[in-house]
């Protein structure tokens, strides 16, 4: 006779009321399916200690070349050389060559306060007719820079640098030529146009100009 297995004796309290096998089994009630754990909320975590960050070590040759050392004299400036340009002329015509090198110069587009005209001898008509008015006018209209300025040699170093000077050697000894010309040289920021004897001019630019 074939054994029957016994069923499993499951404790009613856990599994509801069985029926007997007469009046048929009662459906065991169906269990929830658990679905997902849902996930716990991200708490924020409590920070740390910072941590300094390492320094990073330098050798005694890089500690050494960090620290600032003692300044040194300022380097000079590099002065910056102006161009040269000589036109022929006798002492009788240099104020005239000069007076065409200006308006050259004014119609090539260089505004009447870049240009500064030298004379050795006798001087220019129109620093002459000011003068008469008084020389504080007169120097009063050099510091304004707004025209051309017509100065004789003698009071040339009063005048400031300009992009432009003129030197017209019209007469005087040589020595207010020579003088003339440094002066003119030291002055012009750009060009230096001289108007004279080209053998005289030569031989005073020659000597250190």
């Amino acid at each position: 006779m074939p054994l029957i297995p016994e069923e499993p004796q499951i404790h009613e309290s856990a599994q509801g009321p069985r029926a007997t096998p007469a009046t048929g089994r009662t459906a065991p009630t169906p269990r929830p399916v658990p679905g997902p754990r849902p996930a716990a909320p991200s708490r924020p975590g409590r920070p740390g200690p910072l941590r300094p960050t390492p320094q990073v070590q330098r050798t005694p040759r890089e500690v050494a070349a960090a620290k600032p050392g003692p300044a040194g004299p300022a380097a000079p400036a590099a002065s910056a050389t102006p161009q040269i340009q000589l036109i022929p002329a006798s002492a009788e015509g240099a104020l005239d060559a000069a007076e065409e090198a200006v308006d050259l110069l004014l119609e090539s587009g260089r505004a009447p306060g870049d240009v500064l005209v030298i004379t050795t001898g006798e001087p220019h008509p129109w620093a002459a007719h000011e003068l008469s008015f008084g020389e504080a006018s007169y120097w009063a209209q050099h510091d304004a820079g707004d025209d051309v300025f017509y100065a004789d040699a003698a009071v040339a170093s009063r005048a400031t640098s300009r992009p432009v000077v003129v030197v017209a050697i019209n007469g005087g000894p040589d020595a207010a030529a020579a003088a003339a010309l440094s002066l003119a040289h030291a002055r012009a920021g750009a060009l230096l146009i001289v108007c004279g004897d080209p053998q005289q001019i030569n031989s005073v630019l020659g000597a250190g100009v």
